[in-house]
């Protein structure tokens, strides 16, 4: 998985205060350091890659456990807590809900239906959506997983991934085969991520539902891997479609980064 988070701590811990407000950085950053390891780690691996002493580490997790935020396994390495599910949960929609103005632009400007997807673990799960207004539209229920292989919003997230990781996410999921288009050989889907990162956005032929084409694109530096995307009979998504509309995909993308990569924000007009 990407390891932004913890580089973009580093930077903050260099100017944080002394005190409280330094523990607490150093607590979000020890729990920042520990996702992108895969969530469980042990106290000299955080030490090594935090630079933090032994002692605070051990201080700062005893009170992550006390909280329920951090548990100690058996084996003394530490894990992400239960704790945890809750606050992700409730910024899952909060995100969904700031996303909801730019999708619904999105819908305005391209008629078909706007979608919000994140990458939750080796899945893609949809955290927002804006119907089309047309009679005939694609309907995907907020809080549906799915694989990623077979849909533009999870080939739009993985290109921005490095190949092995790409490999090792295939290989723990399989590829099974939602239609006869859906790609279900790693080589066939890095050689399509090469494609993604050439065009700069991702294509979903019929490859998760006969009939319907998907055009996505990633929310370019998302605090968390995320992709929106529009999706839409195939009749009416085509090729002349995908020339106009892939350009308001990119332009409200970059707008929603911007809200997404600030404490505060404005809502799209």
């Amino acid at each position: 998985m990407p390891t932004s988070s913890a580089s973009t701590t580093d930077s903050a811990r260099t100017a944080a205060p002394s005190g409280g407000v330094q523990s607490l950085e150093r607590a979000f950053d020890l729990l920042e350091r520990m996702a992108d390891a895969g969530g469980e780690v042990g106290l000299s691996e955080l030490s090594a890659s935090s630079g933090l002493p032994l002692p605070t580490i051990h201080r700062l997790m005893r009170t992550l456990v006390a909280c329920g935020y951090v548990r100690q396994q058996p084996n003394r390495r530490y894990a992400l807590g239960p704790r945890l599910i809750r606050l992700g949960e409730s910024a899952s929609r909060l995100l969904g809900t700031w996303a909801r103005p730019y999708l619904a632009r999105l819908v305005e400007e391209t008629g078909e239906t706007a979608n919000m997807a994140l990458l939750d673990g080796d899945e893609v799960v949809y955290v927002a959506q804006v119907p089309s207004k047309h009679s005939m539209r694609m309907f995907t229920e907020v809080g549906r997983r799915v694989l990623p292989h077979s849909t533009g919003v999870g080939k739009a997230l993985l290109a921005t991934f490095p190949p092995e990781e790409v490999r090792a996410l295939l290989a723990r999921t399989g590829m099974p085969a939602a239609t006869d288009k859906t790609i279900t050989t790693p080589e066939g889907f890095l050689a399509a991520l090469e494609e993604v990162r050439r065009r700069g956005y991702a294509i979903d032929d019929n490859e998760q539902e006969i009939g319907v084409r998907c055009l996505a694109v990633p929310v370019p530096d998302s605090p968390t891997p995320a992709a929106i995307s529009i999706s839409g009979p195939a009749g009416r998504v085509t090729e002349s479609a995908t020339d106009r509309i892939v350009p308001v995909l990119q332009q409200v993308a970059t707008e929603l980064s911007e809200v997404l990569t600030t404490s505060g924000g404005t809502q799209a007009s």
